[in-house]
């Protein structure tokens, strides 16, 4: 008897430990929801009614965390039968990341767990880079600058903006996003801008909800990171948020940067974006216009 109970308890814990096994590898789908309107309002832009009867509608994209116990990958996807071949040996269609030219464009985003490191992939003028990056607190919210009625013909470089003030609020509360117990963060940006040439303080609020169950770092805005698994980035007019998580295998291939890209440094990478900011002043009609300066993150 003695020895059938040893024997239950040897089975019991090998079942356990091929369940732990099994849940360090998986897809975690997110939705993100994009209201350009409320976005513009939340950054002190007063729209007149007929504008914002002109501007789109909310929009949602989906994206998908890939993991493993090493690695993972954070892109944008159209929905397919499945994300990635069932880890590379099924029959699935495998995911489609969705990439665009121009400034920047949706990115890839790789995570390697044991040194911390984070490498973003883009294109950028037909040419695809990547560039090494980290997980941060970076609130710059969604426009540095703002500005009505430039002059005629102004080709000059904006002004530097003034880096926001960041405060951090750890609330205390709590809501379960599939199934962790997330804890809230709240980060305040208050900045400075500048609306028919009158300067104007603006706070922008965002509640970060992560949890530390999941052991490994991540967000899904680099830029807005505090600590554990960021669940869920909800902000006036936008939120991104988990909705589902399903534990399985995950090939090497789909958390690993592709070779081919070509490295830029962040100093490499303003230094484009500068210029490619400069040849869209000098090419705009002239007459009054509005400016928006959005930061390339």
């Amino acid at each position: 008897m003695k020895k059938i109970f040893l024997a239950l308890i040897g089975i019991t814990c090998l079942l356990s430990v091929a369940d732990a096994q099994k849940k360090t590898s998986g897809a975690i789908q997110f939705e993100t929801t994009i209201d350009p309107a409320a976005m513009a309002a939340a950054s002190g832009m007063q729209i007149p009614d007929q504008m914002k009867a002109r501007m789109p509608s909310a929009s949602k994209s989906n994206f998908e965390l890939l993991f493993t116990a090493t690695q993972a990958s954070y892109m944008a996807v159209e929905d397919m039968e499945d994300s990635n071949g069932a880890g590379g040996g099924g029959g699935g269609m495998g995911r489609m990341m969705m990439r665009f030219g121009g400034g920047g464009g949706n990115r890839e985003y790789y995570y390697n767990f044991a040194d911390q490191k984070l490498t973003e992939v883009f294109d950028l003028n037909d040419t695809t880079y990547y560039m090494p990056s980290k997980l941060e607190l970076s609130a710059s919210g969604p426009i540095s600058s703002f500005r009505m009625g430039g002059a005629p013909g102004d080709t000059s470089k904006p002004k530097p903006v003034a880096a926001p003030k960041i405060e951090v609020l750890k609330t205390g509360a709590t809501k379960k996003i599939i199934g962790f117990d997330c804890k809230e963060v709240i980060v305040k940006s208050t900045r400075s801008v500048k609306i028919l040439d009158m300067d104007k303080d603006v706070t922008e609020e965002t509640h970060l909800w992560y949890t530390n169950d999941l052991g490994f770092n991540f967000s899904p805005n680099p830029k807005m990171w505090t600590e554990g698994t960021v669940l869920a980035i909800e902000g006036r007019g936008s939120s991104t948020i988990a909705k589902s998580i399903e534990y399985r295998g995950v090939s090497t291939k789909d958390v690993t940067p592709p070779k081919k890209a070509r490295l830029i440094t962040e100093a490499e990478y303003k230094v484009k974006m500068d210029n490619m900011m400069k040849r869209f002043r000098q090419n705009r009609p002239r007459g009054g216009v509005q400016r928006i300066v959005v930061p390339g993150n």
